[in-house]
């Protein structure tokens, strides 16, 4: 299973980058550019994307992998 993707704010812009890595897989000059870009990645590798504020604070979330929770039928 991969690791969770993430969407930063970096100086003037967004980053889009996969949690623990040094460096972002991309830059964006937009934060719904960047979530546009990591929505794709994340879906493609079935992991969890994660949306931060300016404030570097998570403000959503959303899983593309496989959702250990189970829902009752």
């Amino acid at each position: 299973m991969g690791t969770s993707i993430h969407v930063v704010p970096h100086r003037d812009g967004w980053d889009v980058i996969h949690e623990g890595a040094r460096y972002a897989e991309s830059h964006h000059d937009t934060q719904e550019e960047a979530i546009a870009a990591a929505t794709t990645q994340a879906q493609r590798e079935h992991v969890e994307l994660l949306v931060h504020g300016r404030d570097g604070q998570i403000r959503s979330r959303n899983s593309f992998g496989h959702d250990p929770r189970t829902i009752p039928g």
